[in-house]
């Protein structure tokens, strides 16, 4: 079965030789340019050509020379050396260079000659072959990698809107359940100003502020469940109700449990009214066991709580609860949070000339 036929680059300085073999590749119906030296090869091959013909011996640059400045190039076109000189060093040298074959001169076996040829237009055929696979195989993953990314693109986007939704109904819920009491109505955005501001004189990441305007959210949102009749009662609570409004960070971290994108905002729901010395509820942690966000939501809590008119008592102005904080940090409160606190505070009150 004839092989393809082939675009043949052919080296060689003596003429008559080179007229010779190119004659006869020609009479194979392959496409020959001849050139005389190893320099011309280097000058005009590209990708275009199947097989590369090479003497050994050329005046300027023999046929070692130039293999050499084609593997460097990496055209990965099959060499085939001409010589008149069958030597096994040549054919080890060869070898070592990755010469694919050697032809002798004069040509004496026109079939042995044509097979020769043949193999290797078959192994650049492969080389070809292989090489449009592994492009193709390329664009192929690249173009599924892209589609991959866009549906990734969407699927982050939905999550998103869907994280987005929750939080809005969970927090037109608690905000609804907060305007029905006079003296809790807007705690929770207070609350959340509060921690903001707390949250970037601490220098806390975008992320962390993130987490942090979540957990301030919905600190309170256990409150959801609990009869209101107790929270707008007269007056101080009773032992029975005070057992029950102590139960609304768990109640309010169990709401938060199924959404899996506020694992670290359940942590701090249950535990912001926790303290440092190990006193707080629901579950008695010491300080080292509180991150520094649930740190800065036990002391914006409370100071809230403390500025915050109550049926039961009267609200502290701002120096009379900074006092406070003052007075019971190290206990209650983390003392450094409460020092930054006190600092944003005043600086904002100084600065906008407001009442907190």
């Amino acid at each position: 079965m004839e092989g393809r036929k082939a675009k043949i680059l052919l080296a060689d300085d003596d003429i008559t030789a080179r007229s010779t073999v190119s004659t006869v590749l020609e009479m194979f119906g392959h496409t020959v340019k001849t050139v005389a030296d190893g320099k011309d090869v280097i000058d005009i091959v590209d990708n275009s050509y199947d097989v590369i013909i090479l003497d050994i011996n050329m005046v300027d640059m023999g046929g070692f020379e130039t293999i050499k400045v084609l593997n460097a190039r990496q055209y990965n076109i099959p060499v085939l050396f001409l010589t008149g000189i069958g030597s096994m060093e040549y054919v080890v040298q060869a070898i070592n260079l990755g010469g694919y074959d050697f032809l002798t001169k004069p040509i004496e076996d026109l079939d042995i000659f044509n097979v020769k040829i043949r193999r290797a237009i078959e192994k650049r055929t492969f080389i070809l072959r292989e090489k449009n696979y592994k492009k193709s195989l390329e664009l192929e993953v690249r173009d599924k990698t892209q589609e991959l990314e866009e549906t990734n693109r969407l699927l982050l986007t939905y999550s998103h809107s869907l994280e987005n939704a929750t939080v809005q109904l969970m927090s037109s819920l608690q905000n609804a359940m907060e305007e029905k009491d006079y003296y809790t109505a807007g705690h929770t955005m207070r609350v959340t100003e509060y921690a903001l501001m707390l949250g970037l004189a601490m220098n806390l990441s975008e992320k962390e502020l993130v987490v942090l305007r979540r957990a301030s959210q919905f600190h309170d949102i256990g409150k959801l469940v609990i009869d209101l009749s107790c929270i707008q009662k007269p007056g101080k609570l009773n032992d029975e109700e005070w057992t029950l409004i102590r139960k609304h960070p768990v109640v309010g971290a169990n709401i938060i449990q199924p959404l899996g994108f506020m694992d670290r905002e359940q942590f701090i729901v249950r535990h912001h009214h926790e303290r440092m010395d190990g006193k707080g509820y629901p579950d008695g942690l010491m300080g080292e066991d509180l991150d520094q966000l649930t740190k800065i939501l036990i002391v914006v809590d409370s100071y809230d709580a403390m500025t915050s008119r109550r049926n039961y008592r009267r609200n502290m102005n701002m120096d009379e609860a900074l006092d406070e904080l003052q007075l019971h940090s190290g206990t209650q409160f983390d003392g450094e949070t409460v020092d930054v606190f006190s600092h944003a505070v005043r600086d904002f009150v100084l600065t906008y000339n407001v009442s907190l």
